[in-house]
């Protein structure tokens, strides 16, 4: 969208919101965040200060700034009461909300590959049970004059995260020195688990440009990066920018580890997706190459 939009972020100082706040800002748009204030705001961006479980401080606070917003997008909503909220705070705020879902309302078990929007098989539990549980909010709620696009993005990574894709190394503190040091990386299925990993620009500028784009009212889209790889490869293409060798890789039997983590299922299971819905809409589709992103990624972790 190449006019400048007022646009609210729920949350804005985490690794999604803070990179979506920053390039809001950076494209030239006014950015509002709701924040507790305990972390600082990217520079540009406005806060608005309250605890979405105060929910009448909260809603008085959105009532309090007297502004209409052209997108709002709220990435940090766990529970149905959380999209209950937002549905009734911003209904005759905004004419468009964005909720960030997850891939992992898929049910492992029921999977197509690649997946569409589209299946009769939700988790029913666990964080993607809640996910979707505030999907369904949307759906069946009476959101009046408020449209509302839902995004089920996949592995996200990118400068202000930790990296690591699957068990036992997802979202590792010390991969780096691990890898350079030559260590054994343990991962479940020996890393053979298929990723689409996204990078977290590529997601927020998605989610910017779907501000004023019709198309996108009302809808689910998989949001997932254009580069489909095994986990292992992931863990490869970092060894490759530090410049060492491939790290050995130790097989975890996924049965093994399900029987000591059960509530992990949905990271043992191939997470490729198909974008076609998303690239029809018009928005802008996720484009960076892994090798790329991750690149960025790692010389952010070494600066």
């Amino acid at each position: 969208m190449s006019n400048p939009s007022n646009i609210l972020l729920i949350g804005g100082s985490g690794f999604l919101s803070g990179t979506v706040a920053r390039l809001a800002v950076a494209q030239g748009h006014k950015v509002w965040a709701i924040t507790r204030g305990q972390r600082p705001m990217p520079k540009g961006v406005t806060p608005i200060t309250a605890d979405r479980r105060d929910t009448t401080a909260f809603s008085q606070a959105i009532e309090s700034a007297g502004i209409e917003w052209d997108l709002v997008i709220d990435g940090i909503a766990y529970d149905p009461e959380h999209a209950q909220q937002d549905i009734s705070v911003f209904r005759n705020k905004t004419p468009h909300l964005i909720f960030v879902s997850t891939d992992f309302v898929f049910n492992p078990a029921h999977r197509t590959f690649p997946q569409t929007e589209e299946t009769d098989h939700y988790l029913p539990d666990g964080y993607g049970g809640k996910k979707r549980l505030c999907e369904l909010e949307f759906l069946n709620d009476d959101t009046q004059d408020m449209n509302w696009t839902v995004v089920r993005p996949c592995h996200i990574y990118g400068p202000g995260s930790k990296l690591g894709c699957l068990p036992k190394h997802g979202r590792d503190d010390h991969i780096l020195d691990r890898i350079r040091s030559g260590e054994s990386l343990q991962l479940v299925g020996a890393g053979h688990f298929l990723q689409q990993p996204i990078l977290a620009r590529d997601l927020a500028d998605l989610m910017l440009s779907m501000c004023g784009n019709t198309n996108t009212h009302n809808q689910i889209y998989c949001a997932a990066g254009p580069d489909i790889i095994e986990s292992s490869q992931y863990y490869n293409i970092i060894a490759d920018i530090l410049g060492v060798n491939h790290p050995l890789i130790q097989e975890i039997p996924v049965t093994d580890f399900l029987t000591e983590h059960p509530g992990q299922l949905t990271f043992c299971c191939h997470r490729i997706y198909s974008l076609d819905k998303l690239k029809e809409s018009g928005a802008k589709a996720p484009s960076t190459p892994i090798t790329q992103g991750l690149k960025e990624h790692v010389e952010s972790l070494l600066q």
